[in-house]
């Protein structure tokens, strides 16, 4: 039973490890679009330390089949842009109105902590915004464009993997060494 427990526990921490993901299906000429972008780059990237962005242009050929796989998870009937998925939620369109239940939808896997971060992040921005994101200029590096981070997604799928087996092999030898004894 110790042993179920702690590879409970060691899945929880695999899982909450990851950080929060925004996939932003788009087109360059779609203004609602452009206003999205410029609040996730300008603001959400800053505020939330673990965020990652992936940018999908929705009119390219070869993104084609991912942006209708998103419509039907999302039951969206039209191939309007932009579509924003956060996990579970999914965003059609976009304007200033929605900037607190994307927010919202951002922070339902972070910790108290995470969340409390993105807050004074906000408020230290609201001083300063020139010295904030002069700091913080690595978090640009959150953004990739979806062939890019097909391959990171494969890397980090590996070493999640990696990590994931590596645990249970733990609890294993070490399950296996408590019953000889």
């Amino acid at each position: 039973m110790k042993i179920l427990k702690f590879a409970l526990c060691c899945m929880c921490f695999v899982s909450t490890a990851s950080a929060a993901n925004i996939r932003i299906f788009y087109s360059p000429t779609c203004p609602h679009c452009h206003h999205a972008l410029d609040f996730i780059q300008n603001n959400l990237i800053y505020e939330y330390d673990n965020l990652s962005i992936v940018r999908v242009n929705a009119t390219l050929q070869e993104n084609r089949q991912e942006f209708i796989d998103a419509l039907k998870k999302c039951g969206y009937q039209s191939g309007g842009v932009p579509v924003i998925v956060i996990g579970e939620k999914c965003y059609q369109g976009y304007g200033e109105s929605l900037n607190d239940e994307i927010r919202s939808a951002v922070e339902v896997d972070l910790t108290n902590a995470q969340k409390k971060s993105a807050n004074q992040n906000r408020e230290d921005m609201k001083k300063d915004r020139d010295a904030f994101v002069a700091k913080k200029a690595s978090r640009q590096n959150a953004i990739t464009d979806r062939t890019e981070k097909k391959i990171n997604n494969n890397n980090n799928n590996n070493i999640k993997t990696f990590v994931f087996s590596f645990v249970i092999l733990l609890i294993a030898v070490w399950g296996i060494g408590k019953r000889r004894k």
